[in-house]
């Protein structure tokens, strides 16, 4: 099939990576415009552009997918189907008429559950156990139509956002490709989801991230694994930020059995606790305002928490 496909970060890559290498034949990329990143603010292309680009395969890159000049590119393309993944903008109906077999969306959740912008991320704040990736043809609607595959994974104690999507992002390249074979062959066709088990997933907001030590340690370690990589939970101490790597729930608390109230540190030697609403987590890993994360037990030694200082959440 004659393909056009859509994505942006660096979740997508791996899909893209897979369908050039298939028997499908990829005539062009959808992606979002050069942005703005790093310190100094330079215009940088996307993930996607730069693969596509050293692949020799045309770009497109709308300001919006309802710039009429796109809709007329993508008609003059002539694509059978389009696959998208993590592209960064709603699709109008006009352009998702143009392929006859629709665009077909890779989507890190088994639909319907956790639909929208954070699957991976609320899966794992919310404690399950096992979450996975759907392809289905996208609507006007929010991740509502029909599933074409799903693909299972295991949620690890020790997953964050960032190692659960990349393997699904890596799993998931395969089961588009394989969807597309289906569609081609006609062997595939969309099931409704079901009403029952609708879930939101919500892009995080900053605020979101910010950690509360006045719940259970568990929830506590979930909640700091979602939001790693990005946006990064965090705390304040002595009234600055202070960004929060996972922390270690499984391991032994102070030394001398010192109980801490939420929010409460404990330096000890070898380790930084502080307390939650069931007992101690370790600080394994912090970033100070202003600096690179480094080990908990660094930044203590450079801030001297004395007995009583607070992380305040």
């Amino acid at each position: 099939m004659r393909l056009v496909v859509a994505g942006t970060p660096e979740t997508a890559v791996p899909s893209l990576q897979a369908l050039l290498a298939s028997h499908h034949e990829v005539v062009a990329v959808v992606t979002r415009p050069d942005a703005r990143s790093g310190r100094g603010r330079t215009l940088a292309p996307s993930p996607v552009k730069e693969v596509a680009t050293a692949a020799g395969v045309e770009v497109l890159a709308p300001g919006s997918p309802r710039d009429p000049g796109f809709l007329d590119t993508l008609r003059s393309l002539e694509p059978d189907c389009c696959p998208v993944v993590a592209y960064g903008a709603l699709v109008p109906r006009a352009v998702l008429d143009v392929p006859r077999h629709g665009w077909v969306n890779l989507h890190f959740s088994l639909l319907p559950a956790w639909r929208g912008a954070a699957p991976v991320q609320r899966a794992i704040m919310a404690g399950d156990d096992v979450t996975g990736a759907s392809t289905f043809l996208l609507e006007e609607g929010l991740d509502t139509g029909p599933v074409l595959g799903t693909l299972t994974e295991t949620v690890r104690p020790d997953d964050t956002a960032g190692t659960l999507l990349d393997r699904l992002a890596h799993a998931g390249a395969g089961l588009l490709v394989a969807t597309l074979d289906g569609l081609e062959d006609g062997a595939l066709h969309g099931v409704p989801q079901p009403e029952d088990g609708v879930s939101l997933a919500p892009k995080l907001t900053t605020d979101e991230a910010r950690v509360r030590w006045d719940l259970p340690a568990h929830v506590v370690d979930r909640h700091v694994r979602g939001c790693t990589p990005a946006p990064g939970a965090w705390t304040t101490f002595r009234g600055e930020r202070l960004k929060v790597g996972p922390v270690g729930v499984r391991g032994p608390g102070p030394e001398d059995g010192a109980t801490l109230a939420p929010g409460e540190l404990h330096v000890s030697k070898r380790a930084v606790h502080v307390g939650t609403a069931s007992g101690p987590v370790e600080l394994r890993e912090v970033g100070p305002l202003g600096k690179r994360p480094m080990p908990a037990a660094d930044w203590a030694r450079g801030v001297r928490p004395t007995t009583g200082d607070r992380l305040d959440g």
